[in-house]
């Protein structure tokens, strides 16, 4: 089968690898000059790194290098994926510097295929059109920076301030002797704020809501990984759907569970010094996992001591102006700062414009959310998956785990409630997250911090796991990508002997393919 990915970061990356190995033609667009997806060199911050350890945020087949940091940059992850490409012989399938600009369904012989027109970035614009029999969606709900329309903005800029997402600030060169405003405070806002302040005249941060955050080390002792990172980590928050162990957590065991929580909060808040800094968050620690958890940037709440940082809580930029021939953003709370630069870490837009507005209505609801079974499959549009839009505590094994399901699906190795069945569970999950994350739920896209849930239930479909053993050692270890890497495999050999028939890719030992066969229904 003739499949088009879309996107090359960890998600495109690993369905480009599956659904080879499960003996289909792939090609992926990329528009982007590398692989990577966030991680491309065109869109890192100054300062950028993961939040996971290494060995939480690598593949299955392939682990972070031994000599990364515990906590690699961003330069190092698009390198690794980089690597990965190049390992399993996916490079002559990237189309680098390639914009998905239209992907729309048409009839064909055998059913409906895909017409993909693309375009090369940079050049005079001109189009080429491919023909698909299936569509893999992995352009990451990272995508699109989400930046507020503030009034003034025109006079603002005149006067010479810039206004821009943190993926569009390379150098310190951006900033330098200039006065600056971050707006948001999440992991990406403190990021840009510790590392940006190193250059700038001063630095702003704008926080309409303080957020609870997890330091790297807590007590300098026990890493974050430990405790957040495991399925007991994961159990402190309620499920949907409770049973064992959890379902006494959060029935009878509640007072347990609530007092471990704050037992964290209670550290936390003292290791970071939050009271003296008068940046406690409002609500309890439970809320850090409402919709995303942040880690403490190094060096944030030490510069705000210092007074290298300011944060401004609970306030929002209201318009822009011009105060004294200079640029300057007027706050909720009556101030105006200096502003010449504000960068606004203020979230992302999850989107797919280049489905037509009517497939698009066939995707979402009414509140725009996308109407995913297990975040992957849409209702009713045929040859058309979503990979990576599960983004998790693991989103590189998160991703993986969806790529193998398409696979899985493909092959006819998938036993799927009805469409009737599906619309329904779909739509009792989103009230859910609706409900638990006070809507920050990214479209239906986000699913922390029920990462290893997600996964469970994916390959509950597919009807392979880990063995019971390594699931009972995640409950206090954290899980690592390489323990799923063999089910890849032996969905291959439960298709063979079901069918008699061959699939996959053989290798030689560079990871270069020597043979691809298959079949998989269209």
């Amino acid at each position: 089968m003739r499949i088009a990915i879309i996107g090359a970061g960890f998600a495109g990356l690993a369905a480009g690898k599956h659904l080879r190995d499960f003996g289909h033609q792939v090609t992926i667009f990329e528009k982007c000059p590398d692989v990577g997806g966030v991680w491309s060199r065109t869109r890192r911050y100054p300062g950028l790194c993961t939040q996971n350890n290494k060995d939480t945020y690598y593949l299955s087949d392939l682990k972070m290098p031994a000599s990364y940091p515990e906590w690699p940059s961003g330069q190092q992850v698009q390198a690794y994926l980089e690597g990965y490409a190049t390992m399993f012989g996916l490079v002559p399938f990237l189309r680098l510097s390639t914009e998905v600009v239209h992907a729309d369904q048409e009839p064909t012989g055998e059913g409906v295929g895909w017409r993909v027109t693309t375009r090369q970035v940079g050049e005079d614009g001109a189009e080429q059109t491919e023909e698909f029999d299936f569509v893999v969606v992995a352009n990451g709900i990272f995508c699109t920076p989400f930046i507020p329309n503030w009034n003034g903005r025109a006079e603002f800029e005149a006067a010479g301030g810039r206004v821009c997402a943190p993926s569009e600030v390379h150098s310190l060169d951006d900033v330098r002797h200039r006065k600056l405003v971050v707006v948001g405070y999440g992991k990406s806002a403190c990021d840009v704020a510790v590392s940006l302040s190193e250059g700038a005249a001063s630095t702003t941060v704008v926080a309409r809501q303080l957020l609870w955050k997890m330091p790297r080390m807590i007590m300098g002792v026990l890493n974050f990984k430990h405790l957040m990172l495991t399925r007991m980590g994961e159990a402190l928050f309620e499920y949907q759907h409770l049973k064992g162990v959890e379902k006494f957590m959060h029935g009878r065991g509640k007072p347990v569970t609530e007092s471990m929580l704050g037992s964290v909060q209670s550290v936390v808040t003292k290791q970071l010094k939050l009271p003296q800094l008068g940046l406690v968050p409002d609500g309890s620690f439970e809320r850090i996992a409402r919709s995303t958890v942040s880690l403490v940037t190094e060096g944030f709440y030490e510069k705000v001591a210092t007074g290298d940082l300011r944060v401004v809580r609970d306030a929002e930029i209201t318009e822009l102006t011009v105060r004294d021939g200079n640029p300057a953003a007027v706050l909720s709370t009556g101030e105006t700062v200096d502003a010449e630069v504000i960068v606004c870490a203020t979230g992302f837009r999850q989107e797919v414009p280049f489905l037509s507005a009517e497939l698009q209505d066939r995707i979402t609801d009414e509140r725009g959310n996308f109407e995913l079974y297990r975040q992957i499959l849409p209702h009713e549009v045929s040859g058309l998956a979503f990979c990576g839009y599960n983004s998790s505590f693991f989103s590189p094994l998160s991703a993986e785990a969806a790529a193998i399901w398409i696979g899985a699906y493909l092959m006819g190795e998938l036993n799927l409630p009805s469409v009737a069945d599906r619309r329904r569970l779909v739509a009792e999950r989103l009230r859910w997250m609706a409900e638990r994350t006070e809507g920050h739920h990214a479209r239906g896209t986000n699913i922390i911090p029920f990462s290893m849930h997600s996964v469970d239930e994916i390959l509950s479909d597919v009807g392979l796991d880990v063995s019971p053993a390594k699931k009972s050692e995640q409950w206090l270890k954290p899980p690592e990508a390489s323990d799923y890497r063999n089910i890849p495999e032996k969905l291959i050999a439960r298709y063979r002997q079901r069918t008699g028939e061959d699939v996959g890719v053989t290798r030689d030992p560079n990871g270069l393919t020597e043979k691809t066969a298959g079949a998989g229904r269209k």
